[in-house]
């Protein structure tokens, strides 16, 4: 018998929900892939769960914050494929952890893959395809021969405190132009 994903949540009902409403509904997904994943592993701890998570990562299964991570941008932009995907992606890290050994795993090795899909009926994605734009912004501008490269804030630093970028393409080192806001 092939194991089913978690039940989709309403695209309308996801839409509509405002940004402490939908955190409120993650901690609700969280909970109920918790339940799957304690029809396997009755002794499985909660996992904490925190919408702090910035960048192009969309989830985080953190042993030692013990709990989940989410990015709050790619959440809001994205609210199906996290609900779908991404909880129930975290959740079979969260599990494979507290298995014997479970930290010396290899995050995406083969317990994980197992764990998605018999547990959680799932493909073993380990990438997302989200539109990372909104969540990793490059205001910095910077030039070479042939085109305009954007950075983020933490490379710009970088290049404050002395390091060099060259272009890929061109071979020119990046010169700093400008700064919009995002």
């Amino acid at each position: 018998m092939k194991t089913l994903p978690l039940p989709s949540w309403p695209t309308e009902c996801l839409t509509s929900l405002s940004s402490t409403d939908l955190h409120q509904a993650v901690l609700k997904r969280v909970n109920e892939a918790l339940a799957r994943c304690h029809e396997v592993y009755p002794e499985l701890p909660a996992p904490n769960v925190w919408f702090d998570l910035k960048g192009a990562s969309a989830g985080q299964a953190h042993l030692g914050r013990g709990g989940l991570r989410f990015n709050p941008v790619l959440l809001s932009a994205n609210r199906s494929a996290f609900f779908d995907d991404v909880i129930p992606h975290e959740m079979a890290h969260w599990l494979v952890f507290h298995l014997d050994n479970g930290p010396r795993l290899k995050p995406h090795g083969r317990e994980w893959q197992s764990v998605m899909r018999g547990l959680f009926g799932l493909a073993p994605r380990v990438t997302h395809r989200f539109d990372i734009q909104q969540s990793q912004p490059r205001p910095y501008r910077y030039r070479c021969g042939c085109q305009t490269h954007g950075f983020t804030a933490k490379r710009h630093a970088l290049v404050v405190k002395g390091r060099r970028y060259r272009c890929r393409h061109c071979g020119q080192t990046l010169v700093y132009t400008a700064f919009v806001e995002p």
